[in-house]
Parts: structure tokens; sequence; C-alpha cells
């Protein structure tokens, strides 16, 4: 059963724009909360106060403080932000001229000429640079948010813990609808706008479009490991100065480099992050693309298959909308304990609507039966036709699905304060072995100091490039194919060949 494909045509958009009004819509609700930023208040002896200390002034001079602190924090990531993207500019403008210089001069395949390889190159800089323009903005909007959010949820902190929850839910849930909104709207329109200069062809089509998941990709590699980088100089930097030299306590902002240090969590952490998780998307999605375009789907113009991937993804943001009202509306935390338990159901029901959601999409977007290009064992051709059943593909989104949901709770278990694992560390013989500075003490702030740096930096960018070089052999396969004369045998399996 296919859907006809003005309805695809129709929903995909449609689920992205709902996506980016409920977006909208909670950035509204946290707008909500009244934060007027003032003079900065000080005490007898001239040095600022802190937030806790409530009794030096009333609930009008500590939301001005914390309204003066956010202003700082947003200066501050604005200014670091500008200053990254005007290099990543640069950057994509000599990268966009190496990709279509690539593939211009790539050696036609049989039935392709000169002209079709420098439109492929044309095609695959233009998504390369839509690619790279989304993730910036998926970051930006993200760091916007974060850094609009920070104060409203430690005012509302004041109110209670569910106050406090709701006003930083709907704040990241804000970054997730904009980022996935944007993401897949964009792509969508690149694949219409693409469609009308490559026809049928959809294999040269996603050939270029796996542009968009390389510019992303390389947008998310500068964003997270310079912020990471930067926000841990400035947290030592800070911890080093303010609790050493100047006996401040951690995180004050009477400390100019906690700023910084909160510049970076912001611009790492959140703009970084959120070009991280364009970049995942992007990536998968085209990679998706590119074999169904080497299928019978391509080969039989069949619209609502070769659109299967965008139609999954566009159900996921009707999911994970209805999810977040649980959260949010219906059952949010009011207590500290139920803050884990809160967000843990909201895995947990994602997982449980979206299954039947991406069966019934299998079902009715895909042809009972289709074939796939696969490795040939016989020397003589380098494929061979394998038949595929439509719930073939629900079997693989499922077993992604529930896969997360696996390794949310099994992370969950492992670190979490409510099971054994991290409990067996409260014994009696493990406070006996000291408090702030023991040996104990001492070992494991430099395990923190040397585990954070390469927890900020080195695991996000291996993780990046993994993908990063997926994606690249993806965009120059025509390329290093031609260059190999036929041989191959990564991009024959792709069907590239």
């Amino acid at each position: 059963m296919a859907i006809p494909d003005a309805v695809v045509a129709g929903v995909i958009p449609a689920a992205s724009i709902i996506g980016i009004i409920f977006a909208l819509f909670l950035w509204k609700r946290v707008s909500a909360i009244q934060l007027t930023g003032g003079r900065l208040i000080s005490s007898q002896n001239g040095r600022e106060y802190l937030l806790e200390e409530e009794q030096r002034g009333g609930e009008e001079e500590v939301v001005a403080k914390a309204a003066d602190i956010q202003k700082s924090i947003a200066e501050g990531a604005q200014s670091f932000l500008a200053t990254e993207y005007y290099y990543l500019g640069i950057f994509m403008v000599i990268m966009s001229v190496v990709i279509f210089s690539l593939l211009s001069i790539v050696t036609p395949e049989e039935g392709r000429t000169r002209d079709d390889e420098v439109r492929n190159g044309i095609f695959s800089t233009i998504a390369f640079v839509l690619g790279g323009a989304t993730s910036i903005l998926s970051g930006y909007l993200g760091m916007q948010i974060a850094t609009y959010a920070n104060a409203r949820t430690a005012v509302e902190a004041r109110k209670g813990i569910a106050p406090a929850f709701m006003c930083a839910f709907r704040s990241g849930a804000v970054m997730g609808f904009l980022l996935s909104g944007f993401g897949l709207l964009n792509l969508f329109l690149a694949i219409t706008v693409f469609y009308r200069f490559f026809g049928d062809d959809w294999r040269s089509l996603y050939e270029a479009i796996t542009g968009y998941g390389l510019g992303g990709s390389s947008i998310a590699l500068f964003g997270r490991v310079a912020g990471g980088i930067y926000t841990k100089a400035a947290d030592v930097g800070a911890d080093l100065v303010g609790k050493i030299e100047k006996d401040i306590p951690e995180d004050d902002p009477r400390n100019p480099a906690v700023i910084a240090d909160n510049v970076g969590d912001n611009v790492g952490d959140i703009a970084g992050m959120g070009a991280d998780l364009f970049g995942s998307f992007a990536e998968s999605t085209c990679a998706a693309l590119v074999i169904s375009g080497v299928s019978s789907l391509g080969m039989e113009h069949d619209y609502s298959g070769m659109m299967f991937p965008l139609l999954v993804s566009a159900a996921g943001i009707i999911v994970c909308l209805l999810t977040t009202f649980i959260a949010t509306d219906l059952k949010p935390a009011k207590v500290i304990a139920e803050i884990e338990h809160t967000l843990k159901m909201q895995l947990i029901i994602s997982t449980l609507l979206m299954t039947p959601v991406a069966l019934g999409v299998s079902v009715w977007a895909l042809p009972a039966e289709f074939t796939m290009k696969v490795p040939s064992s016989s020397p003589d051709k380098p494929f061979d036709e394998k038949t595929v059943k439509n719930w073939y593909m629900f079997a693989c989104i499922a077993a992604g699905l529930w896969g997360g949901l696996l390794v949310g709770l099994q992370t969950e278990y492992f670190t979490s304060n409510r099971y054994k694992p991290v409990q067996a560390g409260n014994t009696e013989h493990a406070r006996d072995l000291g408090g702030k500075g023991s040996d104990c003490h001492k070992a494991a702030v430099i395990g923190d100091t040397v585990g954070d740096p390469l927890k900020d930096t080195s695991g996000p960018s291996l993780n990046i490039l993994i993908k990063l070089m997926a994606v690249e052999s993806l965009v120059f396969a025509p390329f290093f194919y031609n260059c190999a004369k036929g041989q191959g045998l990564i991009f024959q399996f792709f069907g590239l060949a």
C-alpha cells in the first residue's frame, strides 16, 4: 500500500512546521517568566553579593542580579559564536571549492556525460553549504534559548522543583524541536528543488544530497571541539584563580572566569551539541537516502518509498511533541526524586509510541516487496539483486529504537545514585578514607581534571570524526571510484559504482 505522492509532499513539511511552531510556543511559555535586569546590588564593603545571600536584598534585587549575570553570559556566548562562525565561513568557502573541483573532474561513467558530473559537483556544493548553514542555525538557536532560560530557571527554582523543572525542560525542548524541524524542512526543500534538475535520476540526486550531511558534520566538529577546549580552559583557570588565590567558592559569579566558564558551557554543550545532533540526523538520513536511491524504489520512481527516511523523521516529530506534554503538563516532576523518573519515562513512552507508528509508515509508504543491490559472490558481476520486504525496514527502525532505550536504561543503572553500582561507594570504609584535602580527594580531583578535557574534547572529536569520514566516503565516492578504475569495492557495495 503506497501513500499518494501529494500526501507525502504535504506531510513532511507540515510535520516540520508543526515542530517549529511548537518550539516557538514553548519559547513563549518560558518568556512568560518575568525577568528584568537592574543595577548591581552591593553590600556595605562594596562586594557584589551572591544570589543565595537573600537577607541582603529582596525578591526584586535577586531577580535583577540573576538578569545581570544572564546578560553577561549571553554577551560572551554571542561574541564567541560570532568569532567562531567567521572562521567557519572561510572554511565553508574553501571546502565548497574543493568539493566542486573534485566532483566535477571525475571521468564520466557509462551513460553519463561531463555535464552530469559538473551538475553533481554544483548541487553537492549547494547541499554542503545548506547543511553547514542549517547546522550553524541549530547551534545558534540552541544557545539563544539556553542563555535566555538559565536565569529564569534559577528564579523559578526559588518557587519549587516543579516550576524550575518545567522551565528547564521546555527550554531544552525548544532546541530539540527547532533543530529537527528546520533540519527536516531544509532537507525536504533541497530534495524538492534538486528534483527539478535531476528528474527521476534518484541515484544522482541522492549522491548530491549527501553534501547536506557533510556540511552539518563539518560545523559540528568545530562547534563541539572549540567549545569544549574553551570551557575546559576557563573552568580550570577559574578554579585555580578563584579557589586557590582569592579563596572564592567554585562557580561564584564574582569571579570573571566563572562567567567565561559558563560561556564555554553554552557554546560547547549547547551550540556545539545542537550542531552535533543536527549532524547526526543529517548523516543518518542522507545515508538511508543514498541506499534507497540504488534500490528498485528509485528505478521504479516510487516517490513515497524514496521519501521513506523523511517520513519516519516527520512521524518522530509528532510523537515527541505528544510525549513532551506528559513531562510539562500531565505529570511534571514535583520533587527532586521524580526528575530522573520523569526523564526516563520520556524515553520509554516515545519508544512505545514510535514503534507502531514506524510499522504503519513502513507498511503504507513502501511496497510489499522491492529489490536492493548487495555485493555479489560471483566475480563476473559486482552485485546481485536481493528481494526485500517492507517489514524488514520496520525491523531495522525498531532495533534502533529499542536499542537506544536499552542503552539509556543501562546507563541510568550504572550512573544513578538510586541503584547499587553507585550506592556501593557510600560505605563506612569509603567515608573513612578522608574528606577534602585527603589523598583520596586529591586523586579524585586529578582524575576529574584529566578526564574532563578528554570527555569534552577528545570523545566528541572522535565521535564526529567517524561520522564525518563516513559521509565523506559517500560524497567523494564518484571521484575515488573513477580514480580506482572501477575497482572500489566499498563503493560497489553502496551501489555507487
